[in-house]
């Protein structure tokens, strides 16, 4: 992995203390998705890891909302498809569902019934995974986990 594009990358994450409450401690990709080269960067690596650790990847799934503006640039340059993972009443017909907790709150996610078929391999994207909130669950544990940037 390139360092350089990795402080990149990096550089343009901007933390915001007690937002969206007192005692959360907010990571902003904004001034990333405003600068071409960081963004750029962040797909380029995303790209070189699913392409040396899971070739054979059938779908990008996107988290509502940020998974949205990195999964679909992301999906283009590994030439598969994009699938949405959606708040909950956001999509149209038969969805399959969960609910989970964050921070500060609980929340559920739906994805289309038929989004993805037995057996397909997905890659699920996020911009950031706080304290484990939308990504973690009891049937997510044995699936590999990959994170560009780490905070304390």
């Amino acid at each position: 992995m390139s360092e350089g594009r990795l402080q990149r990358v990096r550089d343009r994450v901007r933390p915001f203390p007690d937002f969206p409450q007192p005692g959360v401690l907010f990571r902003d990709i904004s001034p990333l998705l405003k600068d071409p080269a960081a963004f750029k960067a962040l797909i380029d690596l995303l790209e070189d890891h699913l392409r040396a650790s899971f070739p054979k990847i059938d779908f990008i799934a996107g988290l509502d909302s940020r998974g949205f503006l990195i999964g679909p640039p992301l999906a283009q340059r590994l030439g598969i498809g994009f699938v949405p993972i959606r708040k909950k009443g956001k999509l149209p017909g038969p969805t399959e569902s969960v609910s989970y907790s964050l921070e500060y709150g609980k929340a559920e996610l739906e994805i289309q019934s038929d989004a993805v078929e037995q057996g397909q391999k997905v890659a699920i994207v996020d911009d950031l995974l706080a304290t484990g909130g939308t990504m973690c669950s009891e049937k997510l544990k044995p699936i590999p986990f990959y994170s560009l940037l780490q905070y304390d």
